[in-house]
């Protein structure tokens, strides 16, 4: 249980910390269109809401290879919503 416990804490940092880096770039740069950033917070939450949803099945047939791909989901969308607060 401490595995789910952990996958869960590491969504919910990982994903905050994202939100919280458009935040920042939201308040350096004022002038910038908020879209392209609320844009980014929105797939975040979705991106936390499905991985959370996924972490819950608990219908899965190999439970530790479910959760090793929900890592791994975790680990790809976070590089791509990175990219995309980095190309702002």
């Amino acid at each position: 249980m401490a595995n789910i416990r952990d996958l869960k804490k590491d969504i919910n940092f990982v994903l905050g910390d994202i939100i919280d880096a458009v935040y920042v770039w939201e308040a350096i740069n004022p002038k910038e269109d908020a879209k392209k950033g609320d844009a980014i917070i929105d797939d975040a939450i979705e991106t936390f809401d499905s991985l959370i949803a996924k972490v819950n099945d608990r219908n899965a047939e190999n439970r530790s290879k479910h959760l090793s791909a929900v890592r791994a989901e975790l680990e790809e969308k976070a590089t791509s919503l990175v990219e995309r607060i980095n190309k702002l």
